[in-house]
């Protein structure tokens, strides 16, 4: 947290916004010890309290304590700083005398020196305060915040000689987590196990990731071999999978920023975005850019902040963001249809992916790459720009190959060479699907699949590339007038 630049600076409104309550406090009271302010705390239910002397004064309605807070400020020479806990609440009753009262108390606190910090889980100001409350960043606690919980839970089960790779590797598989979603992971882990189990602590925050909704972990043993095609994206990823490293950083070599997919449904893309993340021995998370944005006015910017917090907390990582066309396509026009919502959102993306510090690599997939706009395809956002484009025979071989043996099958037993003539413009996920049709038809007449039984399947199938012949072409001129690499990367 920058709060002590701010306090520093004067102002006189301040928010920080966290679920992490304790920590919070904790962190304001250290930085006003170290100004030498005097702190107060209000709530609806202790009222106002001299943190340092432990004097209460019972005030529960928010208009009383800001109205005793004017008296305080006007009278007090010590420049004192005032946490209000869940004001939030109180600002939903679109109570204007309750606004009313709280920009006269901001005017007497920036005229005497003062500062109001608003502390809660979220924060939807009326117009009228907007200007006058500056938001604080709170990020997520850092590997040495959570180290002194994991001391915290060792000590309490009295667990002495944790090796130290364990260690080291269950405060990386908490982060991501507030303090205490880490204690409770902790305390699992010892419960389970009687003593610290990073596989424990890692699932623990794949089901809490979850739960927000936001972003998730997926767990994938997926490597580019499981991949058929896809020559020149593969061999472009493999010669960046060590930039994450300490060596790479030595050397001056900035993290890469991520990579842009584009291609029809069933080329590869997530299986590549699966992939990446086991090239690089990276974390995988999952963002659904459709459960960022919500109903509530400032909800879905504050869901994105929500969401670069968290993948920067777990960095390095890698950040897949599927289809992501479908979240942005609307962002040119929002203005006339979400109150500029989407074109907010999307301008907060675009500058952290052009600013972004931390080692977060970005794999982006879309199906039509026309709906997104034109700013977001330019340099420096993505290192690399592919479209993937439809298998040729050789690959298609590749494809069956891989296909069989995933189906507990031996590919020697088939003609994957004929077979991949006979299933032109297909993709890797249709020719999928044909093994498995084939593998439903054996199975009914109670005997191993057959070449025979393939070919049927494939005969009965209409690719979805002469579906959307129209639309691939207009795919591809599009990514090749914006693109790096918009070629065959099969």
């Amino acid at each position: 947290m920058n709060l002590t630049t701010y306090l520093r600076a004067g102002y006189p409104g301040l928010a920080v916004i966290t679920s992490e309550e304790a920590r919070a406090e904790a962190e304001i009271a250290s930085v006003c010890t170290s100004l030498q302010r005097r702190l107060h705390a209000w709530s609806s239910t202790e009222g106002l309290i001299d943190v340092a002397e432990g004097r209460v004064t019972p005030c529960p309605d928010p208009l009383d304590a800001l109205q005793l807070l004017e008296g305080m400020f006007a009278a007090t020479s010590p420049q004192l700083v005032v946490l209000l806990r869940d004001l939030q609440l109180h600002m939903d009753q679109s109570d204007p005398m309750l606004v009313r009262r709280l920009k006269d108390t901001l005017r007497m606190a920036k005229t005497n020196g003062h500062a109001i910090i608003l502390l809660g889980c979220r924060l939807k100001l009326p117009p009228e305060l907007e200007h006058e409350i500056t938001h604080v960043d709170f990020t997520l606690p850092d590997v040495a915040q959570l180290s002194t919980v994991l001391d915290g839970i060792t000590q309490s089960a009295k667990l002495r000689n944790i090796p130290v790779a364990t260690r080291e590797s269950a405060l990386q598989s908490a982060l991501g987590l507030t303090t205490t979603e880490a204690e409770n992971a902790f305390a699992l882990s010892v419960v389970e196990t009687k003593g610290i189990d990073p596989k424990i602590i890692a699932r623990e925050k794949a089901s809490t990731l979850k739960k927000n909704g936001l972003v998730e972990v997926v767990q994938t043993s997926t490597s580019l071999d499981d991949i058929g095609g896809l020559g020149l994206l593969k061999e472009w990823l493999q010669r960046r999978a060590g930039a994450f490293s300490e060596s790479a950083k030595t050397y001056g070599l900035p993290a890469p920023k991520g990579l842009l997919i584009v291609g029809i449904p069933g080329t590869g893309k997530s299986l590549t975005a699966k992939a990446t993340a086991g090239a690089f021995g990276l974390p995988l998370l999952r963002l659904d850019m459709g459960r960022v944005f919500g109903g509530i006015v400032g909800q879905s910017e504050a869901n994105l902040r929500a969401v670069i917090q968290t993948a920067e907390a777990i960095a390095p990582c890698v950040l897949w963001i599927d289809e992501i066309e479908k979240g942005f396509s609307g962002s040119q026009s929002s203005g006339s249809t979400d109150g500029g919502t989407s074109s907010r959102v999307f301008g907060s993306f675009l500058s952290w992916m052009q600013e972004k510090t931390k080692a977060v690599f970005v794999v982006a997939t879309a199906n039509d790459v026309s709906k997104l706009p034109p700013e977001f395809l330019r340099k420096g956002r993505f290192d690399e720009l592919f479209f993937v484009d439809l298998p040729d025979g050789n690959e298609r071989a590749q494809i069956w190959d891989i296909v069989i043996k995933r189906h507990g099958r031996k590919p020697a037993e088939f003609d994957t060479v004929s077979i991949s003539h006979a299933c032109d413009q297909f993709t890797g996920a249709e020719m999928e699907a044909v093994f498995i049709d084939a593998l439903h038809e054996a199975f009914a007449e109670g005997r191993e699949p057959r070449q025979a039984d393939i070919l049927k399947s494939i005969a009965a199938t209409v690719p979805l590339a002469k579906l959307m012949d129209g639309q691939m072409t207009a795919t591809m001129t599009t990514t090749a007038r914006h693109g790096r690499r918009m070629v065959n990367v099969n």
